[in-house]
């Protein structure tokens, strides 16, 4: 007999889910016309300034991150344009499938997967080829594990006044320490899976006053991702459209647990727990693959020589109900990916840590049993007391 298998998320979205905030939905009967209903947006727009560390506007759209990630391109960015795009992992070449849907010319700086874009290219190319609309990165990159450096190239950004900095935030928010005001990130994109603890289906855009006034210039057409339409109707507490409205309600009470916690306290755990989790993965003989700038929202390691990362993947969740993340792209097969973020705290990654050390002995790769889990333990003596 089995027994009882209980399916626990690792991935780096979804992610585990704030009760709470799943329960209050349950209640929720309202209509998106109705002032409570306004009350609640209004009162969730401030929450969200707080959770982005920001007094820029924050607008909310019924979609995933992907949609306001498109929204950036068709409010910023007007046909023919020139953009200079970020890539070093999937999420990266995101913004260059959707450049190319908008028929813009991208300038695209890369590097290869599981290493830090280089701020010093940005600020070269800025400098000698001309002007640029949008200069579009990743703060984590989720497909790699690897964070960039984007308060240096928002500072950068910010001595050209016709160019706006875009951040796909959507796994760096609630993980990582930023300060979009002072560091000049004009757009940053968010999404309700990740560190906010609540299901997919909502996704953010916070919007600066200088990327405001490029926005008033761009000819691209839009019509559900309207910016301005929203910042219009949002100041009221509405939505231009018929909103995810218990979503809403889930994301207000995700909001409210946050503010309880304290941003900087959500930042430390993701902190922590990444840590943890490569000294663990050191002291189980795994490469990690991002050897510097590594993220906190979740974890990249390498599968041990002659091991498919999937064959650890499937094993997890078929002995564990632990899900973990396959490598994606050319990356499939070679790495395995254990997030950080979510409703998700030490002691979940423990047992993590136990499962993975038997799954790993299963397939081949010898190590000993507790090793993980201790290198862990230590890493929150030493942080925690």
């Amino acid at each position: 007999m089995a027994g009882i298998l209980k399916e626990r998320l690792f991935t780096p979205g979804p992610t585990p889910l704030l009760m709470e905030a799943q329960a209050r939905t349950l209640t929720a009967t309202l209509h998106h016309r109705t002032e409570s209903f306004r009350q609640l947006m209004r009162e969730t727009s401030g929450h969200l300034k707080y959770f982005y560390n920001t007094q820029n506007d924050v607008l909310i759209f019924s979609s995933s991150g992907t949609g306001a990630m498109e929204g950036a391109i068709s409010n910023l960015v007007s046909p023919g344009e020139r953009i200079l795009v970020g890539t070093a992992g999937k999420f990266g070449e995101r913004w260059l499938e959707l450049a190319r849907s908008y028929g813009l010319e991208a300038v695209k700086i890369e590097t290869a997967y599981g290493h830090p874009l280089p701020i010093e290219e940005f600020d070269r190319r800025l400098r000698s080829e001309g002007s640029f609309r949008a200069v579009f990165i990743q703060a984590t990159e989720s497909s790699t594990g690897v964070s960039h450096d984007v308060e240096a190239l928002g500072k950068l950004v910010q001595n050209y006044p016709e160019t706006v900095l875009v951040v796909d935030a959507i796994t760096g928010l609630g993980t990582t320490a930023l300060e979009p005001d002072s560091w000049g990130l004009d757009v940053v994109i968010g999404g309700s899976q990740k560190a906010l603890m609540i299901p997919p289906g909502l996704a953010f855009a916070s919007v600066s006053e200088k990327a405001w006034n490029l926005i008033e210039k761009s000819k691209s057409p839009r019509y559900y991702f309207d910016f301005a339409k929203e910042r219009k109707n949002q100041a009221k507490g509405e939505t231009s459209y018929t909103p995810a409205t218990t979503l809403v309600v889930s994301l207000h009470a995700a909001l409210e647990y946050i503010r309880q916690v304290g941003r900087e306290n959500l930042i430390e755990n993701a902190a922590t727990l990444a840590l943890a989790t490569r000294e663990a993965a050191r002291a189980l003989e795994l490469k990690l693959f991002a050897q510097s700038s590594p993220a906190n929202a979740l974890t990249a390691i390498s599968a041990p020589e002659g091991l498919d990362s999937g064959a650890i993947v499937k094993e997890m969740r078929q002995r564990f109900g632990i899900i973990i993340a396959n490598g994606q792209g050319t990356m499939k097969g070679k790495i395995f990916r254990l997030a950080h973020l979510g409703y998700y705290d030490m002691p979940d990654l423990f047992a993590a840590l136990a499962a993975l050390e038997i799954t790993l002995n299963k397939a081949g790769h010898r190590c000993e049993l507790g090793a993980g889990v201790r290198a862990a333990q230590d890493v929150y003596l030493k942080r925690r007391g």
